[in-house]
Order: structure tokens, then C-alpha cells, then sequence
């Protein structure tokens, strides 16, 4: 399960405690901590042993050599780092097994951080592309974490975050050869009890655990099958039908398959009579029942369930009508009842979600009644200012940009020069960080990063821009160990990870931030 996220809340929207964080030795023998000369830190450490256990200071040796522990593609650019009170001028590529030099490169642009009193450097080695293992050495500064240069790292990486959903479905049981230790039996196969009314029944097994407690949320699968949905539109390429599901190999690539499994249950959380969609189905393990055979519990039909699940199966429904036109026009269906229910009751205007699921409906279906509202939000004085700071706006845009129905030429100029500006300022910022990435500056961090990195796929799907997927990359290699702290937020499988530090949860282990990581990564898989 999605097991590192959630604790009592049941909500996903809980933020990673990654860049606050202390620092903590890389797992095993690092060729990293051979060295002396590395940067000293502290982490508070608290003994479970006992519950009178005291704090105490443990020293934690970090690298001065920053890379991606998860390592680089052939061909790709290859960017390092470089700090310390005295750079050298070189730098050395050393394979891991035999510590022998294949390779010597020059540290480029050293600067002064005038507050810290510490140089950085950066190294480019995009010419050296022999697949293998490495790890980097400098004189002064030691040895870095051990990296792989291969031809798709990339894309191991990006099958990884695709697994998460499939070893979370419910309903179904998961073999141990598709998912090793998170293989399990089928759960909550039984019939969910309604909140309101606990002896009315229904049926809605499937679907994700999306956290601890296994719960099911229609607000964060609407959201999750969203992003999933515009990664493979936008890099539909990077995406096959043989990543070790049960579904691989059917003709459909498995990112579809994976947001059809989750649409087939949200369609079960549609009130048949209202159209109205219930908010989540939460596992009841108050009793002590083992959470993959607790009782579920329906929560109430909720409007904001209603009308994000009407935007997210609308572009479901659009996507997914040349692998089954029939099962597209049903779902189709759903979103528009989904959406008629939502305008019973609330008015478009009252929430952005509505600017959304009307662009989605726009673009399937090419009815006036959704362009309407799309006109409605692009007539405000301040829609520039929402496509900035609102996700259901800029979002809502971007499919207004891609749809083959009429147009307005005016309000699409002023969605691409608001794009473009967007872009600009997240290169600008990346540029001018000595990580060459966006500010980063607090607990929420890499909702920033990923969403930044959205912005910056989407405009590259429309305008490429080498200096575009460069950004991207860097970001990736920042979440994957060129940080400060020198961790792998990404993977638990390299030298030093989130899994070092038990409060630091992985960016693949919340749900919500994996569905961006994945649209992140399908940009930059070859």
C-alpha cells in the first residue's frame, strides 16, 4: 500500500517532510564514506527501545560530490556538483568495481556562496556514455555516491512509479511475480455499507489503496487519473504494454490500462439515481480486523467528488475511445450526468473544478453548454492571474489548447502567452539556483517541483525546447540525489535514500506526487 503516507487523517494532501529533514548516512558500505573530508552533519535520533528514551547526536557523513545516485541515460546530459571551502580543477570517473579512471573532466564555473564560504562547481560529462557503474573523485572533496550510466534508466525508473498503482489495486488478488513482496490476496471483495444508512449495501470493490488504511477516494483518484491520463498524452511514447501487469500485452499500454482500473471503480461510486458521485470508501479497522478484510464504509455524495470525477472520466472517455469506442461512450455518459448533477446543485462560477470538467466535456463532445462556462471564466478580469495560481485553470486551459472542436483565437493567445511567461519565469528561477532547480524552501517543496515540472512537459509537448528537457532533467536529478542532503527521494534501492530517514516519506509512496513524477519522467525516457 501507499503505506509511508497517511496516518489517521485518511486525507492524501499530507505534505513530505523531505526537504526539512536531517541529514543520514548512505545504507551500506558507500564508497562515499571511505573519505574524511566530507561535510559534517547532525540528526536528532530517538531510541524506540524503551518509552523513556532520550534524544542524542549522532555525526552523519555526507559527499561533496553531488549526483544522481539513480544514474543517467546514454546520451543524456550529465550534470554533477561540486562544494567545498577549495575546489580542484578536475575531477575523476572511476568504475565502481575496480576503482579504475575512465574518464577526467574539468569542474566548470566554480562560484562563491558569500554566505556559507563554500565553492560550487559543476561537472558535464555528456560525452561519456559506457554503460556501467561509477562513482566520481576529486581531490580534497573524496569520492561521491556510486550512479549507473545505462540505456533506459529513465524508463526503469518510470516503470517503477507506474507499479505503484497496479501492487495497490484492490479487489483483485496480486501475484508475487508481478509485484515480489507486495504481492497480495484479494481484499474487500464484499459488499461497503453506506455512512447515512448502514443497511443499504452496494458494491465497490477496485480500485487504489491510497493509503495506510487502505482507503479509496474519488476526489484523489479523480486527480490521479488526471495526471496519469495528460503524461501519456503528452508522451505517449514512453509508455508500452509490457511493464509486468496483468494486463500487459493486450494492445493497450499499461498506463491506460492502470487509470481504467481505477475509472471502472469511481463509475461504481456514481448515485444511479442523481448522477452524484460518493466521496470516498474508507476501510473501518477500528475493531482490529485485518485492514485487507475490514468492513468499507461509503461516505456521502459529495460535489466536489462529483465534478472532479466528471472532468477526470471525461478525458478518460476521450483518450480511450480508439481502444473501445463502447466503453468510451459509457463513460462519457457518466461524466456528463456526473456533471448535470454538480449544476443541480452548485453554480459553475462557484468553484474553478467546473472551468475544468467543462473543457474536458468540450473537447469530447463539442456541445455549447460546456463552451459556455469556458467563456464565462475567460471573460474575467483576473484569468490570468488564476491560470497562474489555480491548477483547475491552467489545466483547463491546456485542454482548451489541444481540442479539435471551434475555438476563440483571442482567448487561445492569451492561454499560450501565459504558458509561455509561466515557462520563462520557472527557467529563469531553475538558472539562476546553484542546483539548477526552482527555490525550494519549504515541506511542500515538490508540490512545487513536480507541478513546475508539469508546466514545463506541457510547453515542451507544444514548443520543444532543449533548454526546456534540460530543466526537467535537472529537477530529476535533484530528487534523485543532486541535492543538498545528497538523498534519493525517488528510489529506495540506492546508497542514500528517504528510506534512511524514517520520517521522510519517497515521492513514489504518495500517491498524488507519483502520478506527477511519472508525467516528469515520461518527458525525459527516450
Amino acid at each position: 500500500m501507499f503505506s509511508d503516507l497517511i496516518g489517521k487523517k485518511r486525507i492524501i494532501y499530507a505534505a513530505c517532510m523531505l526537504l526539512t529533514v536531517g541529514s543520514v548516512a548512505g545504507c551500506g558500505a558507500s564508497s562515499a564514506e571511505k573519505e574524511t573530508n566530507v561535510t559534517q552533519v547532525t540528526q536528532k535520533v530517538q531510541s524506540v527501545s524503551t518509552p523513556n528514551s532520550t534524544d542524542f547526536e549522532m555525526p552523519q557523513q555526507i559527499p561533496n560530490i553531488l549526483v544522481n545516485q539513480i544514474g543517467y541515460n546514454i546520451g543524456s546530459e550529465k550534470n554533477i556538483i561540486f562544494r567545498g571551502k577549495k575546489l580542484p580543477e578536475n575531477y575523476e570517473i572511476k568504475e565502481l568495481e575496480s576503482g579504475e579512471t575512465v574518464y577526467t573532466g574539468e569542474i566548470l564555473k566554480p562560484e562563491l556562496d558569500e554566505e556559507s564560504g563554500i565553492f560550487y562547481g559543476n561537472g558535464r560529462f555528456g560525452d561519456f556514455n559506457e554503460p556501467g557503474k561509477y562513482y566520481i573523485y576529486a581531490d580534497y572533496l573524496g569520492e561521491s555516491y556510486s550512479f549507473e550510466i545505462g540505456e533506459d534508466v529513465y524508463g526503469k525508473t518510470l516503470n517503477e512509479a507506474c507499479k505503484k498503482y497496479y501492487i495497490n489495486r484492490c479487489g483483485i488478488a496480486i501475484s508475487e511475480v508481478d509485484a515480489g513482496d507486495n504481492g497480495h490476496s484479494a481484499c474487500h471483495t464484499t459488499e461497503a455499507h453506506f455512512q447515512e444508512n448502514m443497511s443499504e449495501a452496494i458494491d465497490v470493490t477496485g480500485g487504489w489503496h491510497l493509503d495506510g488504511q487502505a482507503d479509496r477516494d474519488t476526489n484523489i483518484g479523480s486527480y490521479i487519473v488526471d495526471n496519469l491520463l495528460l503524461a501519456y498524452e503528452m508522451n505517449p511514447d514512453s509508455f508500452s504494454d509490457d511493464e509486468g501487469m496483468s494486463d500487459s500485452g493486450n494492445g493497450i499500454p499499461d498506463i491506460i490500462d492502470e487509470a481504467k482500473y481505477e475509472v471502472d471503480w469511481m463509475l461504481k461510486m456514481q448515485d444511479a439515481k442523481t448522477g452524484g458521485v460518493y466521496g470516498a470508501a474508507l476501510t473501518n479497522i477500528g475493531s482490529g480486523t485485518d485492514v485487507f478484510f475490514a468492513p468499507v464504509e461509503v461516505t456521502p455524495v459529495s460535489m466536489e467528488a462529483t465534478i472532479n470525477f466528471a472532468s477526470a472520466v471525461a478525458r478518460f472517455s476521450y483518450l480511450y475511445k480508439k481502444f473501445d469506442a463502447n466503453y468510451a461512450k459509457e463513460v462519457l455518459r457518466a461524466a456528463d450526468r456526473a456533471f448535470e448533477s454538480f449544476l443541480n446543485n452548485q453554480k459553475a462560477e462557484e468553484t474553478t473544478a467546473a472551468f475544468k470538467a467543462a473543457a474536458q466535456l468540450y473537447r469530447t463532445t463539442g456541445n455549447d453548454k460546456y463552451l459556455g462556462i469556458l467563456e464565462s471564466y475567460f471573460n474575467r478580469g483576473d484569468f490570468t492571474d488564476l491560470f497562474n495560481s489555480d491548477d483547475n485553470i491552467f489545466l483547463g486551459s491546456i485542454v482548451y489548447l489541444s481540442t479539435n472542436q471551434e475555438v476563440d483565437k483571442d482567448d487561445c493567445e492569451i492561454i499560450m502567452k501565459a504558458l509561455m511567461k509561466k515557462s520563462e519565469n520557472i527557467a529563469k528561477e531553475a538558472s539562476s539556483g546553484k542546483y539548477h532547480v526552482v527555490e525550494l524552501s519549504s515541506e511542500d517543496s515538490f508540490v512545487k517541483v513536480l507541478e513546475d515540472m508539469r508546466c514545463m512537459t506541457i510547453t515542451n509537448h507544444i514548443i520543444y525546447n532543449y533548454e526546456y528537457r534540460t530543466i526537467i532533467e535537472n529537477h530529476a536529478h535533484y530528487m534523485m540525489g543532486l541535492n543538498p542532503e545528497c538523498m534519493n527521494y525517488v528510489t529506495a534501492s540506492t546508497e542514500r535514500t528517504y528510506n534512511d530517514y524514517d520520517m521522510a516519506a519517497g515521492v513514489m509512496n504518495n500517491p498524488q506526487y507519483d502520478a506527477l513524477l511519472i508525467l516528469l519522467l515520461s518527458a525525459i525516457t527516450d
